[in-house]
């Protein structure tokens, strides 16, 4: 390429409203719609599920706010990875990008995408299950639409964001004004002894708080798209700050509402809870809450798409993935071959796809890498003080989210211990077997170099900037 070419770079076309619809457009998507029978499952009692989806706000909240000094610290897109690979060294980045590319941002994308097709063709099956065929095409059928739309603009799919975002919080604002009418009613039934029946267990315990966490993903979103932000030292802490706390008020009302509404067994046995609500609140029209539902989800899938392909992009651009990754399309100024990687490992992981077992280990690796980029943060701020912090947090609060993902990490492992959390934990230590012959000793580059050729060909792509 001509050096004196002009360099090609991702557009920061993401002000505050996109960045707000980014965060809280992602969060918002198919958990609080599913999640909540699997936490009052967990714990046990109606008061206590409460408490565990405030606590998991509070967490949330907590954590962004961490990664916000990061992101104004080191800003550069990629979140967890770029911050792991500044601080702790490329081998440890390697391993979560290993991680997160094979296993954790598909079954991330997969999970949310099947609550979105098991919502919309709910209205289709009123009498019983969808077929899981069905479900998983559906599925199939939405990933592809967004991959497709990502891939072509991103101003567009800010607008999709937003868009969706606006639709699902009218959604729930239906659902706790519903609440607040029997609340006036005097129907307050189910809350009477709420915490009776609570399991305290640490494995309990752990188990409702990775389904309620699942709910909460997408708090970090913002800063896989640092370099997209405009002003990122202004508008990254003042979107977590309106996002986040909004999200977890949103989240604790409509629970309480599903509660007035639903008897704890009813809730428990529900497959589609906004569903079962809406069939005993609006009666014909209960179908609106089955679309209202998979709108939602389909908007946190867009959103995922949109920060997900950013992490392969960056991850590619520092040499841990191949090059190719790294290129954006010439003319839309899209990361569009990052975006296609992530829809093939997705629609591959989609295959097995089963909900429950996808959050429970997709919260078990993420907050193993939550934990050691937030160790990043307090070596940084005891070791490196100097360094210019347009904000900063006080120390006291990267030190409990380290406690609460520590705890997130070991509590379920320690007290109910399954073979399948040691398979998760050989997958991750198992991306050491690639990084050190095709990363460290860089194998097989000639054919990798043929590869990238033919595909930049093909797809109209070159290789991009960083955008500091």
């Amino acid at each position: 390429m001509d050096p004196k070419a002009p360099q090609l770079n991702l557009r920061r076309e993401v002000g505050l409203t996109g960045a707000v619809a980014l965060i809280a457009g992602t969060m918002i998507g198919s958990g609080i719609f599913m999640s909540p029978q699997y936490v009052l499952l967990a714990i046990g009692s109606p008061g206590a599920s409460l408490v565990v989806w405030a606590c998991c706000g509070l967490l949330a909240i907590l954590a962004s706010l961490s990664y916000a000094e990061l992101g104004t610290l080191i800003r550069e897109s990629g979140g967890e990875y770029i911050y792991i690979l500044r601080n702790t060294g490329p081998s440890v980045a390697f391993l979560l990008i290993f991680s997160s590319v094979m296993f954790v941002r598909p079954a991330g994308v997969v999970g949310i995408a099947l609550s979105f097709a098991k919502y919309a063709v709910a209205p289709f099956y009123a009498d019983c299950a969808p077929p899981e065929l069905v479900v998983k095409c559906v599925a199939a059928t939405a990933i592809l639409v967004l991959a497709s739309v990502n891939c072509l603009n991103v101003r567009f799919a800010m607008s999709v964001q937003v868009f969706f975002m606006v639709a699902k919080v009218f959604a729930l604002l239906v659902i706790v004004i519903g609440g607040v009418t029997r609340l006036i009613q005097g129907d307050v039934l189910n809350f009477e002894d709420s915490f009776a029946n609570t399991n305290v267990g640490i494995n309990p315990i752990g188990i409702a708080f990775y389904q309620g966490l699942w709910s909460y993903d997408g708090w970090n979103n913002l800063n896989y798209v640092t370099e997209e932000l405009k002003r990122p030292e202004v508008n990254l802490p003042r979107a977590v700050l309106i996002a986040i706390p909004m999200v977890t008020l949103l989240y604790v009302l409509v629970n309480v509402s599903y509660l007035l509404v639903m008897t704890p067994a009813e809730l428990m046995s529900s497959t589609a809870v906004a569903v079962t609500w809406g069939n005993k609140v609006l009666g014909s029209w209960g179908w609106i809450m089955s679309v209202a539902a998979a709108l939602s989800a389909f908007g946190s899938l867009n959103g995922t798409f949109f920060s997900g392909g950013r992490v392969c992009f960056v991850a590619a651009r520092e040499g841990h993935m191949p090059d190719i990754l790294a290129m954006a399309h010439v003319h839309r100024l899209t990361p569009s071959p990052a975006l296609i990687f992530t829809t093939v490992i997705s629609l591959l992981v989609l295959i097995p796809g089963d909900f429950q077992s996808i959050v429970n280990f997709f919260s078990f690796t993420a907050w193993f890498f939550y934990a050691i980029t937030i160790s990043g943060l307090l070596y940084l701020k005891i070791k490196k003080p100097e360094l210019p912090r347009p904000y900063t947090v006080p120390i006291i609060i990267p030190i409990l989210v380290l406690l609460a993902a520590i705890f997130l990490v070991l509590a379920p492992i320690i007290d109910n211990p399954q073979i399948e959390y040691l398979y998760v934990t050989l997958f991750i230590f198992s991306g050491i077997l690639v990084y050190i012959p095709v990363i460290h000793y860089k194998l097989c580059p000639g054919l990798l170099t043929r590869i990238t050729l033919f595909l930049q060909l093909f797809l109209e792509v070159a290789p991009a900037d960083k955008n500091l």
